[in-house]
């Protein structure tokens, strides 16, 4: 079954009372810049630092009890385990969890914090979907798949419903694309609500997939990706890639210096801790690559979890 407006307002029905509300900011400086009105969606502020708690809250609390006795699992390198975890906890169940070995210590922590059981796995798509099915075959629990999962979708599709009821009357919405579960929520919700609405999938140039792919119409696999926006480097799945073809308008691509630059920027003059990832929307703004002179534009900051002893702007000292 496909992903529709009903089950992500069905989701949003039954995880608003864990989740927060995330506000809607607004900079006139980065406006000038722009010369259009940005309005910033900051999951920043969500639990577990990230949307990501949208969808797994969404995936948990559709279990029956019966599955949901035996636990979840999932492979991730972050926002998503941590989002597993603490939606787990919430329920009262395990989690366990798959993560790569080379995962940030912040974001490892964080799943920590939640209850989540990690397993380190070598950091290749590989490793983790191998890992992480032998998990489910030793404990029976349930799988919770990052993105490819339509009840992660519909959850994670949240987020555009939130934004055109706090801003109705925007133009294009941009928001950052890895694995695609985000992109194709935000995109179904989007489109359904306000069916004049551009939708813009962002993502570095050095994991270009969802680009590559949704130009030649099928799905291109990400292969060895390079790039800091460590959420971004999963390529799109077999239910998120549908809906993407489906409802977005287009995907562009932007360089590691943009998105570094997109990130200290938004944290000078915004004032708030985002990650690599959320920063790439609006770095495709500092690049040009779309035509945004006067219109409303919501960017989707999509999380703030990092190693705040690695920034990429950051020299070592001695």
């Amino acid at each position: 079954m496909g992903l529709t407006l009903a089950l992500i307002r069905e989701a949003h029905a039954r995880i608003k009372d864990k989740i927060k509300r995330t506000p809607v900011l607004t900079s006139a400086t980065l406006d000038a810049q722009a010369r259009a009105r940005l309005f910033f969606k900051c999951e920043n502020f969500q639990k577990v630092g990230a949307f990501k708690a949208r969808g797994a809250t969404n995936a948990v609390f559709l279990l029956s009890d019966e599955e949901a006795r035996r636990g979840v699992a999932t492979h991730s390198s972050g926002n998503h385990a941590a989002a597993l975890a603490r939606a787990a906890a919430l329920r009262g169940i395990p989690a366990h969890i798959v993560m790569p070995n080379n995962a940030s210590r912040a974001k490892q922590a964080a799943v920590a914090r939640y209850g989540g059981r990690i397993v380190l796995c070598e950091p290749t798509l590989a490793a983790r979907e191998s890992t992480c099915a032998r998990l489910v075959a030793d404990t029976g629990a349930a799988l919770i798949h990052p993105y490819d999962d339509v009840r992660v979708m519909a959850g994670q599709g949240t987020t555009a419903v939130e934004l055109l009821e706090s801003i109705p009357e925007l133009d294009l919405l941009l928001c950052p694309v890895g694995g695609g579960g985000h992109l194709s929520g935000v995109a179904v919700a989007g489109k359904s609500l306000k069916p004049s609405i551009r939708i813009v999938g962002v993502e570095p140039a050095g994991a270009d997939d969802a680009y590559r792919s949704f130009k030649a119409g099928h799905i291109i696999p990400s292969v060895n990706p390079q790039t800091i926006a460590d959420g971004l480097r999963s390529s799109l799945g077999k239910h998120t890639f549908p809906e993407i073809q489906r409802y977005v308008d287009e995907i562009v691509t932007v360089s590691e210096e943009s998105i570094v630059r997109a990130m200290r920027t938004i944290w000078e003059v915004m004032k708030i801790i985002i990650e690599p990832s959320a920063a790439v929307p609006y770095a495709a703004l500092l690049e040009d690559k779309l035509n945004i002179a006067d219109k409303r534009v919501g960017i989707i900051l999509s999380g703030g979890n990092l190693d705040l002893d690695t920034l990429p702007w950051a020299k070592p000292c001695g």
